[in-house]
């Protein structure tokens, strides 16, 4: 039985642990790999009535600490949500392995070939909040990548998270690959946290999968490399060529679907142009359906619209709260959402292809969209089979986060006797 007490000595096992797995695991078969997804996800459906009930645990804590709404949506599983998981575990085994594939090949004069070939990052350290799911996830895609990880769940999550990691274990062991490929922090203690962030030894890169507080610890504290998940602070601009139709179903889809992740549409604006055609149709719409709309001065004169404050302008709500805001032309939309955008996911509807291009070259965000809900910014949707998080920053890896972004590369030079002159 492991000391829970000793946190040093607990994190300093499990790295050291974790780094012998990543060892094996770089020259894993793709087979072995595949086999160990499939036997987790039947884990997690035989299963299934067990983690459920581990989530229950975890609802009722939730909701003790007085969680959200939305909070709570983002923290329940029912049989649904587990067959996504499952779902997820077999739509990643079924993926190509991306170790060993050449990425480049070329001649050198000199006579030596040369190859650019994926190679794991290592060992991966992923911390997220509230989302049980993301251990599937995480675990996932970790191993596919041919890397050993250390999943420290939220506190809220922490039943679910041990059913689920559980099951994700069964399917290592039924492989044949290490068991300690995918470990998972057995404590709530925060001191974990702390530890992760300088375990320079044993853990080649951070994933934190949470909100600004969380995030924001990571990347002030951490020696490790970080692949930054920041919060989603999500626009979405409706230009004076938007079709109305498509604007009133894209816009309820992605403030109302889901409101607790983050691809959650958090600010709308509007042309001013289409403020009468379109604009107060989507705010009436919006407020229907039970969103609290805080609005500009223009907007305040919609009954049910309140006041928008400055600190409602790159805000993440996950909540039916939406910011909204009237511009007076393109621009000035980009103007707005360059100032508060968190660089995630931004938005334009719009019929007019020389509108759309002017949006997707001037934003820098990690996705940007046309025409289409940001509810879509999801490794799952964009055929990753899942992802481990949405990466805003620009180094190595940016949007979602799937098996192929978390490795590195290496270079394999073949000569035949070759000598430079």
């Amino acid at each position: 039985m492991k000391d829970l007490t000793d946190i040093p000595a607990l994190m300093q096992d499990i790295g050291a642990r974790a780094k012998a797995a990543a060892a094996e695991l770089a020259f894993a078969p793709a087979e072995a790999k595949q086999k160990a997804l499939e036997a987790a996800a039947e884990a997690v459906w035989s299963r299934r009535a067990e983690i459920i009930a581990a989530n229950g645990k975890d609802m009722e804590y939730g909701t003790d600490k007085g969680l959200s709404k939305a909070m709570l949506d983002r923290l329940m599983l029912d049989e649904a949500r587990i067959q996504g998981i499952v779902d997820g575990l077999r739509a990643v085994a079924a993926q190509e392995d991306p170790i060993g594939a050449v990425m480049d090949a070329w001649d050198m004069p000199s006579g030596l070939h040369i190859e650019r070939v994926r190679t794991p990052l290592g060992v991966i350290g992923v911390i997220y909040e509230s989302r049980p799911n993301v251990t599937a996830d995480a675990g996932a895609l970790c191993l596919k990548a041919g890397n050993a990880v250390i999943l420290r769940g939220g506190s809220e999550s922490f039943h679910s998270s041990g059913a689920i990691h559980a099951c994700l274990v069964e399917g290592v062991k039924a492989a044949g690959l290490p068991e300690d490929a995918i470990q998972r922090v057995p404590t709530r203690d925060r001191a974990a946290v702390k530890e992760m962030l300088t375990m320079t030894d044993f853990i080649d890169v951070i994933v934190p999968r949470g909100g600004k507080g969380l995030v924001g610890l990571v990347q002030r504290e951490a020696r490790v490399p970080v692949f930054a998940h920041l919060e989603g602070i999500v626009h979405i601009y409706v230009d004076k060529d938007a079709d109305p139709v498509k604007a009133l179903k894209v816009v309820m889809n992605a403030k109302t679907r889901r409101t607790g992740i983050c691809g959650s549409a958090e600010c709308l604006l509007i042309h001013r142009g289409v403020l009468d055609t379109i604009g107060q149709g989507l705010i009436k719409a919006l407020l229907d359906a039970g969103v609290e709309v805080r609005g500009d001065e223009t907007l305040q004169a919609i009954a049910g619209v309140t006041a928008a404050e400055e600190s409602d302008w790159g805000h993440e709500y996950l909540d039916m709260i939406i910011a909204a805001k009237v511009v007076d032309d393109i621009d000035a939309a980009i103007a707005h959402i360059n100032r508060y955008s968190s660089s995630h996911t931004d938005c334009i509807l719009t019929e007019d292809d020389a509108a759309a291009a002017r949006f997707f070259q001037r934003l820098d965000s990690a996705i940007l969209m046309r025409n289409a809900s940001t509810q879509f910014a999801d490794g799952g949707e964009f055929g990753m089979g899942a992802e481990i998080g949405i990466a805003t920053g620009k180094m190595h890896a940016r949007g979602p986060v799937g098996a192929m972004q978390l490795t590195s590369f290496k270079y394999q030079v073949t000569g035949d006797g070759t000598v430079r002159s």
